[in-house]
C-alpha cells in the first residue's frame, strides 16, 4: 500500500518527545514540537490534539536498540509509547531503527549556524531514515 500525505515521526524520550513531520511526496521532514514528559509520559490530550489536526497518513517511532542489535530497558518503554500513540489515533505505528539519530542530530546542532532543538532533529532524522528505506 503506498502511503500519500503527512507523516510524524516521532524520537521518545523519558523527558523530552521529539515530533517531526514529513511529506511523503518530497520525502523530507521539520522539526513540529518538542513535547514535555515525566518519566515518558507525555500530555495524551495534547498529542491527539496534533494529530487530529494533521491526520497523518503514517505514524514513525524511532526505536532505540543497543549498538548490537538488542533491545533494551527503552525499547519497552518506547514500544509501550508507539502502542499508546497507535491506540489514540488508530493508525499502524512503524518502528525505525534510531542507533545514532540523538547522536547525529547533536553533530547537526552543534556544527549548525541556526542551532535547534535536538529532540525535533532526532525525529527529523528518524523520518527521513523511514523514507529512504521506502526504496
Amino acid at each position: 500500500m503506498e502511503i500519500k500525505g503527512y507523516v510524524f515521526g516521532f524520537d521518545f524520550g523519558l523527558k523530552f518527545i521529539g515530533l517531526a513531520v514529513g511529506q511523503t511526496v518530497t520525502r523530507t521532514a521539520g522539526g513540529l514540537a518538542t513535547l514535555k514528559a515525566r518519566n515518558g509520559k507525555p500530555n495524551w490530550l495534547e498529542i491527539a490534539s496534533i494529530i487530529q489536526e494533521y491526520k497523518p497518513a503514517a505514524i514513525v517511532v524511532g526505536l532505540p536498540l543497543n549498538m548490537d542489535g538488542t533491545e533494551s530497558d527503552m525499547s519497552i518503554k518506547t514500544r509501550n509509547f508507539a502502542q499508546e500513540i497507535e491506540r489514540l489515533s488508530g493508525i499502524k505505528v512503524q518502528m525505525m531503527d534510531e542507533r545514532l539519530s540523538s547522536w547525529s542530530a547533536n553533530e547537526m546542532t552543534r556544527d549548525s549556524i541556526r542551532g535547534g532543538d535536538i529532540h525535533e532533529k532526532s525525529a527529523c532524522l528518524i523520518l527521513e531514515s523511514w523514507f529512504n528505506e521506502l526504496d
